[in-house]
């Protein structure tokens, strides 16, 4: 008896190990691809990395400043190469996103799949409305503010020269920021349809989350005011519509729970 216990345990485990070993096997291509994707797109981005460090650098032009420096040997080269490595990940973006719905996809539901097409589809759009409003409006108001304290103090000169890197950092920052801060909507609706968090729930938490959208504005923007209003007001105006999203998900939801099913 204990032998045909002992053989049919056996059996599970042997039945379980095939497909967790299929899905292992199926991750790695997945991650190679990805892989594959990232290192093509950072060879393509490295050969122009100039232009696209230029073009970074049209806010600081416009602001006044003709001059960058570099103070250590290696910093123009780092530059190019970190320049390259945030410009692949962009490009590479839909052939990861689209990798993962690969590998996700074949253990979802049909439903399940048209819940969670739209937020594929509408992270890299969120977040480039970010990254746009970022460099077009915020980056040029914070250079503005920031190389305003250039001038005569006491009779000494006081004048500004940002350095390559710092520059890179400071424009990232306000970019990724940005951009991450723009897909608030879609982490509120996959919190909702996984039950985590309500529409009233959301309603009834209106006023932190208007004080969590300046805390955060005020970290990730330099100390001037319109920085800060610049990235909170869109805050919360993202905040509300994703509570409007979540209710017209709920108005639909609710209108296939109550057509009746039918059965052959």
């Amino acid at each position: 008896m204990t032998d045909v216990h002992g053989a049919a345990v056996n059996d599970e485990l042997e039945d379980s190990r095939a497909p967790l070993l299929d899905h292992l096997i199926e991750l790695r291509r997945r991650l190679l691809y990805c892989i594959a994707a990232v290192a093509l797109s950072f060879g393509v981005a490295l050969y122009f990395s100039e232009p696209i460090f230029a073009f970074l650098l049209q806010p600081l032009k416009a602001a006044g400043q003709s001059t960058v420096i570099y103070t250590q040997i290696f910093e123009a080269f780092f530059v190019q190469v970190k320049v390259a490595f945030f410009s692949a990940m962009m490009i590479s973006f839909p052939v990861i996103a689209n990798q993962l719905w690969q590998f996700v996809a074949p253990g979802l539901y049909r439903k399940e799949k048209r819940a969670l097409l739209p937020f594929l589809f509408a992270t890299p759009v969120l977040f480039l409305m970010g990254a746009a409003l970022a460099y077009f409006v915020a980056v040029p108001m914070a250079l503005h503010y920031l190389l305003g304290f250039q001038g005569d103090v006491g009779g000494v000169k006081r004048e500004a020269l940002p350095a390559i890197g710092n520059y890179l950092s400071f424009v990232m920052q306000f970019l990724f920021g940005f951009g991450t801060a723009f897909l608030l909507p879609v982490l509120l609706m996959l919190l909702e349809r996984a039950g985590i968090v309500t529409r009233k729930g959301l309603i009834g938490a209106r006023r932190y989350a208007i004080v969590g959208a300046t805390a955060i504005a005020a970290v990730l923007t330099p100390p001037d005011l319109m920085s800060q209003v610049l990235l909170a007001v869109p805050l919360i105006i993202l905040y509300e519509l994703a509570i409007i999203g979540i209710w017209f998900t709920e108005r639909r939801r609710a209108k296939e729970a109550s057509v009746p099913t039918v059965v052959e």
